[in-house]
C-alpha cells in the first residue's frame, strides 16, 4: 500500500489494534485472527520476541489485504529495519524527530506519540500523519481529545489508552480519526489459552461499535 491507502485504511477501519505479545507465534495468529475478524489493520510492537520476523511473515501471507505497522519504534534504525520487514506505517511512544524525518523519506505513514498541547502540536508539525494521544485515558479520555481539538481541529488525533468496546465510539465522536486498542482486544490470558477464535470475535464488535458510532455521528 501506498502511504495514502494506509492512511485512509486506519482511518476507514476507525482503529489499531496494538499487537503486544509474548512471542512472535502469538502476535501472527493475533493478526490472522483480527484479519478473519474482519479488520484490515495491526500494529506488532518491537517489544515482541522476534518483531521483525513475525511482521515479515504478516507481509508475507498478507501483502496489501491489511496495513501493517510496527509499534514502540523509538529510533530511526529500528524504524527502517521495520521498513525492510514489511512495515507500512510506524507508531511511536513519543516524538523522535529523527524517525520521523525517515519516515518522510521513504513515504512510510508515522503516528508519533504525544500528550500535552505542545506535544501534539510539536509532533503534527514535525510531520506527523497522525498523532498517537497517549496514554490518554489517564488524563481524561474522550472529553481530553475533544479538548484538545477545539485549538487543534486541523490535526488529526489517535487516542491511545482507555479505549475498549464501551469507549471507542465517545471517542471517535470527540473528533478522533482512529484509536488504538491494546489489551482490550488482543489479551494474554486468551493467547494463554489458545483460544484465538475470541479475537475473531471481538474484532467484529469493534468493527460493529466504530459503524454504531458513525452513524450516529451523519459520517
Amino acid at each position: 500500500m501506498t502511504r495514502q491507502q494506509v492512511l485512509k485504511t486506519i482511518t476507514d477501519l476507525g482503529l489499531v489494534p496494538i499487537i503486544r505479545t509474548n512471542s512472535a507465534e502469538s502476535a501472527i495468529r493475533s493478526v490472522e485472527a483480527l484479519v478473519e475478524g474482519g479488520v484490515t489493520a495491526a500494529e506488532i510492537t518491537m517489544t515482541v520476541p522476534g518483531a521483525l520476523g513475525a511482521l515479515e511473515a504478516v507481509a508475507a501471507r498478507f501483502g496489501s489485504r491489511i496495513a501493517l505497522g510496527a509499534g514502540t519504534v523509538l529510533d530511526p534504525e529500528t524504524a527502517r529495519a521495520c521498513m525492510l520487514s514489511g512495515a507500512e506505517f510506524f507508531v511511536t511512544p513519543a516524538i523522535n524527530r529523527a524517525t520521523i524525518d525517515l519516515a518522510q523519506r521513504y513515504s512510510i505513514a508515522i503516528m508519533p506519540g504525544a500528550l500535552t498541547p505542545t506535544e501534539v502540536l510539536t509532533a503534527w508539525e514535525a510531520g506527523a500523519d497522525v498523532v498517537k494521544v497517549f496514554p490518554c485515558g489517564n488524563v481524561g479520555g474522550p472529553k481530553y481529545i475533544k479538548a484538545l481539538k477545539g485549538p487543534l481541529p486541523h490535526v488529526e488525533m489517535a487516542p491511545t489508552g482507555g479505549v475498549n468496546l464501551e469507549t471507542i465510539g465517545d471517542f471517535l465522536k470527540a473528533g478522533a480519526c482512529a484509536a488504538g486498542v491494546g489489551g482490550e482486544l488482543i489479551d494474554a490470558k486468551t493467547i494463554q489459552e489458545g483460544r484465538y477464535e475470541v479475537f475473531v470475535e471481538r474484532a467484529r464488535q469493534y468493527l460493529a461499535a466504530v459503524a454504531k458510532a458513525r452513524a450516529e455521528m451523519g459520517a
